[in-house]
């Protein structure tokens, strides 16, 4: 698969919805609601793991985690002796 990555970023709240945070990647993607018992970071992963539950693909467990202007950047860590080109 390329371009194996997940993207996340915050949704503010409108007059209609609260705040929300969206995860995207090729397969897909989703919103959720804003957990306020959690922190930014958390938000952002716990999104990032809905969406992996949601597409059903076997990403790993290890990943690389940055972020942009935008939101956050999850990145699967390859195992190099299954990687694929």
């Amino acid at each position: 698969m390329s371009s194996a990555y997940i993207s996340t970023k915050f949704l503010s709240p409108t007059n209609n919805r609260g705040s929300r945070i969206k995860a995207s990647c090729q397969c897909g993607s989703i919103i959720v609601p804003w957990d306020y018992s959690l922190n930014c970071d958390q938000n952002h992963i716990s999104a990032m793991k809905t969406l992996i539950e949601k597409t059903g693909i076997k990403w790993g467990d290890e990943w690389s985690i940055g972020s942009n202007n935008v939101g956050y950047v999850f990145v699967p860590i390859a195992d190099f002796n299954t990687f694929i080109i």
